[in-house]
């Protein structure tokens, strides 16, 4: 048998899932949100996946376990207070996972049973779930067969076939092929496994093939070339936009602002800041008529679709009525700021 064909996958592709389960078994991660050989709790499932959208595994351990903690249910969540979830959320990022994790909450805690449903349908259909999370919630948390495809599966797969056609536009594709692997039986362990298959030996860069289980079958192996894939299209340049954040400083205190509901860090404590422009803003719309110092260093911040430079305007006095809220300076900690104006109350305590 040559090479090419020993490597094709389309010719064995029933063998693949018992290889990856075996080496599972041996070698996945244990993660407080896992069970193996089982199906896990839907409401720790779902935690667990919507944290780590776009959020590294070493960062949402620590974070899941506080917030299993402080709302072990979905109906202690869907209970809780927003600003207090907000303020729990700071550092995840992608704020608005928080707001629709409420809104997912009760929705689910309304329900006649006040449970998650085990169907992809009817999962799809509640507040921030989109195919990736209902598949997995159903595949992990309900034992269906359900086809998981996240970006670690996408490169698990696009090497497995050498599948030429770039991402995005690829995405298509690739959830047929990754259909075509996904078994019957356990397949909440597959999608799992294929998960930490990419996340700890299939990685973008210096994948590690020699100690693969799927090496045997796998395409981009077969061309020695597996770091080829998947082939991305050319990203378009992140536009750079300018504000400024505004330091409010009165008797120990600092004045917080709370962001819109909707929107871009929306819900949460922050810094007052003017317009975010494409030149730097200066002092417009800053909210108080005292005197700012400038502050010679910027905060820089990177959003999905832009850039971000704060420079920070800093000054001492009062506000107008309303404003917002003063935050005691050396409890700012405790007050829940988003990455990004945690950052400028770092600079704003310099000043």
């Amino acid at each position: 048998m040559d090479a090419k064909r020993r490597y094709e996958p389309g010719n064995n592709r029933a063998a693949i899932a018992p290889a990856l389960l075996a080496w599972y078994d041996a070698q996945g991660r244990d993660l407080p949100w896992r069970v193996k050989q089982g199906t896990a709790d839907p409401y720790r499932v779902w935690l667990s996946e919507v944290m780590l959208q776009q959020t590294t595994v070493a960062t949402v351990t620590p974070r899941f376990a506080a917030f299993l903690a402080r709302w072990p249910d979905v109906q202690a969540l869907a209970a809780a207070d927003d600003a207090e979830v907000m303020a729990a959320w700071a550092g995840l990022g992608y704020y608005a996972r928080a707001r629709n994790l409420l809104a997912c909450a009760r929705t689910v805690a309304a329900r006649p049973d006040g449970r998650f449903p085990a169907d992809e349908a009817a999962l799809r259909a509640l507040p921030g779930i989109g195919d990736y999370t209902a598949a997995a919630i159903a595949a992990i948390a309900f034992g269906r067969r359900a086809v998981v495809v996240d970006g670690n599966v996408e490169r698990v797969v696009a090497r497995l076939f050498a599948l030429a056609d770039p991402l995005p536009a690829a995405r298509g594709t690739l959830r047929t092929l990754a259909d075509t692997i996904t078994p019957d039986e356990r397949p909440g362990d597959f999608a799992q496994a294929m998960m930490d298959l990419g996340a700890t030996v299939c990685t973008p860069r210096a994948p590690a093939c020699p100690r693969c289980p799927l090496k045997h079958f796998c395409a981009a192996t077969a061309e020695d070339r597996p770091a080829a894939y998947p082939v991305k299209a050319a990203k378009p340049a992140r536009p750079q936009l300018y504000g400024t954040a505004f330091w409010i400083e009165r008797d120990g205190h600092v004045l917080l602002v709370r962001r819109p509901p909707t929107g871009l860090l929306g819900g949460m404590r922050a810094l007052p800041t003017g317009p975010w422009t494409e030149e730097p803003p200066g002092l417009a719309d800053a909210p108080a008529a005292i005197d700012w110092a400038l502050s010679a260093e910027r905060v820089s911040h990177v959003f999905t679709h832009f850039r971000l430079e704060l420079a920070l305007a800093a000054g001492r006095g009062d506000a107008p009525s309303g404003a917002g809220e003063w935050w005691r300076i050396d409890a700012l900690e405790s007050a829940g700021l988003p990455t990004l104006f945690a950052k400028a109350a770092r600079l704003g305590r310099k000043t």
